[in-house]
């Protein structure tokens, strides 16, 4: 899948965490990237930029990722509604796993990302109807 035309917004508020993600989406071919360090900012962000897809992570101040996905999800705007999700973190608990995956993500990713791992399930989100 040619990844030339998509557009990929990271959520992560580990700055190390973000620019590693940024680059392995660099490195995958994506064509427009943006970050933002908490769901607050992400929000806003999504109305404008229109991801078609977005990489969060759960654990983040002042609004996590559960919180972001939810209030995402509520928002009535057209361009919002198909933006697929994945989330991203270190906690792989089955009580974080049972809070996320009702939220409509497409996947979950246990971070650091390994390049094939990001790559196979970006192409999966993507090719859903």
């Amino acid at each position: 899948m040619n990844l030339a035309n998509v557009k990929i917004m990271v959520v992560e508020d580990d700055a190390l965490m973000r620019t590693f993600t940024v680059n392995t989406l660099k490195r995958l071919g994506v064509g427009q990237i943006k970050e933002c360090a908490d769901g607050t900012a992400a929000l806003k962000l999504a109305l404008s930029f229109q991801p078609d897809l977005v990489l969060t992570d759960i654990h983040m101040q002042p609004m996590d990722g559960l919180e972001f996905v939810q209030k995402l999800r509520s928002r009535t705007e057209a361009a919002l509604e198909n933006i697929k999700v994945i989330f991203m973190s270190a906690d792989s608990s089955r009580e974080t796993l049972n809070s996320a995956l009702p939220l409509g993500v497409v996947a979950y990713i246990v971070k650091p990302p390994r390049l094939t791992d990001l790559k196979n399930k970006i192409e999966a989100a993507l090719s859903e109807v």
